[in-house]
């Protein structure tokens, strides 16, 4: 995921000001992989850990307490995560709180902004968003109110009819799903039963007949 952040940097770094990155963040993983770009010397000006009401890591980076617990059900469901595995990853990479908290700033916003601002941008700009980008846009335009002398890109994480029936909702209409996207879902499901157990996990994958 490092490399989303490199190219997308390359293609808006000749407007020479400061670029933020707002992510949609439930388990943390895309925006360890920014941190990684930044550690290996990409100068991101700031991050923006945008996330729904599974809120963990935004209430740390205010408070400085780090309080995990279950998680609660969203339309952003892949945010939802009480207890983020990536966390000590990027607590690894930046083990001192000031540091982390001034490169990353936390937001969160409820079901009710996220439907909103999906409805609102595809109206205005028709652009379709999913739930997940709509957090993260949330995320980016509440930031550049505060700071509009930077350059701002926000994270889409997968195309909106993978979550048709919450935007045909919001949207009141029947959005199209891709083709490459309906292929998959009419491929045939394959699942290989493996033992719980480092050696058997090592064999399938180095079995060359496992397609």
């Amino acid at each position: 995921q490092s490399f989303y952040y490199f190219s997308s940097f390359a293609a808006l770094q000749p407007l020479q000001k400061p670029i933020v990155y707002s992510v949609p963040s439930g388990n943390y993983g895309n925006l360890t992989g920014g941190v990684f770009a930044k550690k290996m010397g990409l100068p991101i000006d700031q991050f923006i850990a945008a996330s729904n009401v599974n809120d963990v890591v935004p209430k740390y980076l205010k408070t400085g307490v780090y309080a995990p617990t279950h998680s609660i059900q969203s339309i952003s469901n892949a945010m939802d995560v009480g207890a983020p595995s990536n966390f000590e990853r990027l607590q690894s990479l930046y083990p001192e709180f000031e540091t982390i908290q001034k490169m990353i700033l936390g937001h969160s916003f409820s079901d009710a902004q996220t439907k909103n601002t999906l409805k609102k941008v595809y109206e205005t700009h028709n652009y379709l968003l999913d739930p997940h980008g709509a957090v993260a846009y949330l995320g980016l335009i509440e930031y550049l109110q505060l700071y509009q002398n930077k350059i701002g890109i926000f994270l889409e994480t997968a195309h909106p009819a993978k979550f048709k029936d919450v935007v045909d909702e919001i949207l009141h209409k029947d959005i199209e799903i891709p083709e490459k996207l309906k292929a998959f879902a009419q491929k045939e499901k394959r699942s290989i039963l493996i033992k719980n157990e480092y050696q058997s996990v090592v064999e399938i994958i180095l079995d060359k007949n496992v397609v």
